[in-house]
């Protein structure tokens, strides 16, 4: 089964796009609201801003969880013993910003999050009764005011060939999250595992939007909506010496939010950020 590329403008976008996240996990849009001039521009400011010591004078808060997140204390996914290849900063409206980045990152931040809650709608319209039901609340109202979402800014720097046998970029994983947002990387490397455990390449042309599903809209749908396994590989040759940004725009839901009868948003998070290692 094939990643659907679906038109966002096209009469039957909600429904091909929805199909494509229940057989897949994953969908992708084209001609979105989200503006590559955008992308581009965060992608050369934030390159700029890890390739640079100013960085650590925004290191991790433990509590918060929020600002730069260094290489050395990088995650180890689920299920693995070795760290990813990479570095990232967690930007919150609420949390600490570089001055000279925050009002294009906020405005990107923005900009996905209204998409986000238009396509959480296409999902319950699309969800069979029996399981839009289960829904606490709408899927969009869940997210409404949310202090929790996330947007990483991911750096995967040049390999060096140094690098611990057997690690890559992000071994294979599924997103906390009820969706995620992704602009295409500057670089190619997502693949999504699929039901016969082989790995596809996620269609990754500059302009794309990745969506996939996180675990928390698999629990909130009683698995309806399925969270893929996906992972992002180190590139070879030439390409190896080529640094990687991405911007993936974690959705959670209020603290509060019932997801189903064993987790709250704020429960199932704490379950799993132990799990990861940096709780």
């Amino acid at each position: 089964m094939q990643v659907q590329v679906v038109d966002y403008n096209s009469e039957d976008a909600p429904q091909r796009f929805v199909q494509s996240l229940r057989e897949t996990g994953f969908g992708v849009l084209i001609n979105h609201p989200v503006k590559q001039s955008l992308v581009e521009s965060i992608y050369k400011n934030w390159e700029a801003f890890f390739n640079s010591s100013d960085k650590n004078n925004f290191a991790f808060d433990p509590e918060k969880q929020d600002g730069y997140f260094a290489s050395e204390i990088s995650e180890i996914a689920k299920g693995h013993t070795q760290k990813d290849i990479k570095e990232y900063y967690h930007v919150y409206p609420w949390g600490r910003i570089p001055d000279s980045l925050k009002d294009e990152i906020l405005s990107y931040y923005q900009l996905a999050s209204n998409l986000a809650a238009q396509l959480l709608d296409w999902v319950e319209q699309y969800s069979p009764s029996e399981i839009a039901k289960g829904y606490s609340e709408p899927l969009s109202q869940m997210i409404k005011n949310t202090p929790n979402t996330l947007l990483r800014v991911l750096h995967y720097p040049p390999l060096t060939g140094n690098e611990e046998i057997g690690a890559i970029r992000a071994a294979a994983h599924e997103d906390i999250n009820l969706l995620t947002i992704l602009p295409a990387a500057n670089e190619p490397g997502l693949q999504v595992q699929q039901q016969d455990g082989s790995w596809l390449d996620v269609p990754a042309d500059f302009g794309n939007l990745i969506i996939n599903i996180g675990d928390m809209l698999q629990e909130a749908s009683s698995g309806y909506f399925p969270s893929t396994s996906h992972r992002v590989i180190n590139p070879t040759g030439e390409n190896s010496q080529k640094p990687r940004i991405s911007l993936p725009l974690f959705l959670h839901p209020r603290s509060e939010v019932k997801l189903s009868e064993k987790h709250t948003q704020q429960s199932y998070l704490l379950e799993r950020l132990k799990e990861l290692g940096v709780k």
